[in-house]
């Protein structure tokens, strides 16, 4: 056999293998021009409109300007952020603590503290919500107030006023949602190798030590991972302020998912809606770039 037939039949074989390849994944290409590239690229055509059903007028970058003089998507945008910085990292380290406490015991009791943090993931977000607005019922039959009666403090409007509502949403998360990230510092607490702590305890290493010098290097990957998408998600919250509080009082949980949600569908401004989602892709892409640049340098995958 020549040279030249066994080149071409490789190639070809090449080629056949390369036609399957693209055969796997053509369903999840499809899926992701349909419901991710198609909206992004829509959310920009109409983002320089002014979009009507029957007839849009081309504005340029006019919507662009309109939020960005607006004081309300600036008040939006700080209250995001100091959501975010209140809820991120005290979930990501409770989240952490409990897996800690978690870890010592048998597979079959981890199991079921598994299922005990994870079980709100799965409850209805207006379920949860409806129990969260019982807790901070401003009446003396709220929880929260019953709790802050032991302590001689007066009855709080807690989502009704601008000083506590916020704190309020923040309280929120911080005493839900944290099952995924136990289970998954779970799993890489659990893929550390033994050898490495059985060196330690040769070595005289404390609890602290071996947290110090094993576990949290082994779990820098994991953590940057709960980090990146805590803040992502955190920055595109919708649900607890739209339920809880609607944004008020006077805009203070105004969060720019629900900035956005109410231009489009309450004032029926799709133009500065998209404007305004498009640059909160933006802000979320940088943060995440920049939590890559920082913390993602001397982590092994």
């Amino acid at each position: 056999m020549s040279q030249t037939t066994m080149t071409r039949r490789k190639r070809m074989k090449l080629e056949s293998d390369m036609g399957w390849g693209y055969a796997f994944i053509a369903v999840a290409l499809i899926a992701f021009c349909l419901f991710t590239a198609y909206p992004v690229i829509n959310a920009f055509i109409i983002s320089l409109q002014e979009y009507r059903p029957l007839g849009s007028t081309y504005v340029g970058f006019e919507n662009f300007v309109t939020t960005f003089s607006d004081g309300l998507f600036w008040k939006a945008v700080r209250n995001t952020v100091v959501y975010t910085l209140l809820t991120v990292p005290f979930n990501i380290f409770l989240s952490f603590l409990v897996a800690i406490l978690i870890i010592p015991f048998q597979k079959r009791t981890q199991t079921v503290f598994k299922a005990i943090y994870y079980l709100p993931a799965v409850a209805s977000g207006v379920a949860m919500a409806v129990v969260w607005l019982w807790i901070f019922d401003p009446l003396k039959s709220g929880i929260a107030n019953q709790v802050i009666s032991f302590f001689g403090i007066s009855n709080q409007n807690w989502l009704g006023s601008s000083a506590t509502a916020m704190f309020s949403l923040v309280l929120m998360s911080w005493l839900s949602s944290h099952g995924t990230a136990i289970i998954i510092y779970l799993a890489a607490l659990l893929g550390i190798d033994n050898s490495y702590y059985e060196a330690a305890a040769i070595d005289g290493a404390s609890f602290l030590q071996k947290l110090r010098y094993i576990v949290i290097p082994f779990l820098k990957p994991t953590t940057l991972f709960l980090l990146v998408t805590g803040v992502i998600g955190s920055f595109q919250v919708f649900q607890n302020a739209f339920l809880m509080t609607g944004g008020g009082p006077d805009h203070a949980t105004t969060m720019m998912g629900l900035l956005i949600f109410n231009n489009a569908f309450t004032y029926f401004e799709f133009g500065k809606a998209a404007a305004q989602s498009l640059i909160l892709a933006l802000i979320i892409a940088i943060i995440s770039f920049i939590q890559f640049r920082l913390l993602g340098k001397d982590i092994e995958y």
